[in-house]
Order: structure tokens, then C-alpha cells, then sequence
């Protein structure tokens, strides 16, 4: 018999990235859904994955923009020092490794002019700057993008974004995709001429692999 219970939605407001992270996996460990893994990455294993959460990130600017990891808990950043500057090509534009059968960036890369320019020629009263990633082809994929969209605001004179992700990695997409966007939006809100602002993020699939929940309980000092 299948249990009757209810989606839960989480709900998260934080200050900056890295309290955003923080907030996601202490919240994940009380509020998470383990299953096992029947198709996608790492088949057959364990994740712990909220329902639907939202988190709403009022300064993501405010560096650093990557996790805080107390030197005496001997734990690894999730993201690379430096890996970010590498990252912000894979989002703003099309050029792809060997092997890569997509990027964002091949999806974002015609977008991000087209968004800049709405805003400077056409006003900034507007709900259609929004950017895809991803196409119904995808459907039929092994490895379908994460990220689905991008979609923007400019409202009290700074650039927001609000953004969606079928499936999310927390312990180390969540900062490195997060913080790659950040220096996007800075860059378009600098094309624009207004000022940076907010991030709003949601998923329906933001998890932690089984592998890294020790060492989630170890970062939140949780038993």
C-alpha cells in the first residue's frame, strides 16, 4: 500500500551563498526523502532529496561566494578554489569539450545578448526575458540538463534572477552552479546599467548523494 502523505515545500531565506548552502544541508537532513536511485546519475545508490524548496538569496554578491568550511572540521570545499573562473564560460558560451554533449552555454550564449538588449531598448516593464535551457529532444537523454531556466527581473533598479532546476546535486552543484550565475548576473546587470540584486532559486530534485551525508552531518556538527 503506498503511504498517503504530502509533498512538503521548504521554504529558505538567506543572506548570501554560502549561508544559502549551509541552510540547504542542515534543512535536508531533517526535511529530506531517501530513496534509491532507479535512472539518472548514480543508479542503484541512496539520495536524500527535498520534495520542492525555494530558496531566496537577498545578497549573492557578498563574497566569498563559495561555501565556508571551518579549518578544524578537516573537510574539503565542496568547489575548488579557482573553479568558478573556469565554470563561467561553460555558462556563457557554446564552445564544448570532447565529450560534452551539451553546455548551458550553447542554450544561454544567444539569450544573454538578447535579454541585454531588451532591457536597454525596450524598458525594463516586461515578463519575457526569459532563458531556456534545454529543448524537448532532451527528453530521450541520458544525462538532460539540470538547470531548466533562467528567467529575470529588473525591479527597484537591480537585476534579479530566479532560476529552476530539475535535478541538484547540494553538496557541490549547488554552490558551484549558484556562484557561476552570481558572476553572470553581475556582468548582464553591468551590460544593463543597473544594479545587482536578488537570486531566487527552486528545485524539485535537490539532493544529497548517499556518499556525502557524514560528511553533511559533520559541516552542520549534527549526530
Amino acid at each position: 500500500m503506498t503511504e498517503n502523505r504530502e509533498l512538503k515545500i521548504t521554504s529558505l531565506e538567506a543572506r548570501d551563498l554560502p549561508d544559502a548552502w549551509f541552510q540547504c544541508v542542515y534543512a535536508i537532513l531533517d526535511n529530506g526523502h531517501e530513496y534509491i536511485i532507479d535512472r539518472g546519475s548514480y543508479a542503484g545508490q541512496k539520495r536524500l532529496e527535498f520534495d520542492y524548496i525555494t530558496v531566496g538569496i537577498r545578497y549573492p554578491g557578498v563574497r566569498p561566494l563559495l561555501p565556508d568550511i571551518p579549518p578544524a572540521l578537516s573537510i574539503p570545499n565542496p568547489v575548488a578554489d579557482g573553479y568558478l573562473e573556469e565554470y563561467l564560460p561553460y555558462l556563457m558560451t557554446s564552445v564544448k569539450s570532447p565529450g560534452e554533449e551539451y553546455t548551458y552555454g550553447e542554450y544561454l550564449e544567444p539569450q544573454i545578448e538578447e535579454v541585454i538588449r531588451m532591457y536597454r531598448e525596450d524598458g525594463y516593464g516586461t515578463n519575457q526575458a526569459y532563458m531556456a535551457v534545454g529543448g524537448p529532444e532532451m527528453i530521450t537523454s541520458s544525462d538532460p540538463p539540470c538547470l531548466r531556466g533562467v528567467d529575470t527581473r529588473i525591479r527597484y533598479g537591480k537585476l534579479h534572477f530566479m532560476v529552476y532546476f530539475r535535478s541538484w546535486d547540494l553538496w557541490n552543484g549547488f554552490p558551484a552552479n549558484l556562484g557561476g550565475l552570481q558572476l553572470l548576473k553581475e556582468y548582464m546587470a553591468g551590460e544593463i546599467g543597473v544594479e545587482d540584486g536578488e537570486i531566487i532559486a527552486s528545485s524539485k530534485g535537490l539532493h544529497l548523494y548517499d556518499y556525502v551525508w557524514e560528511l553533511a552531518k559533520l559541516r552542520t556538527m549534527r549526530d
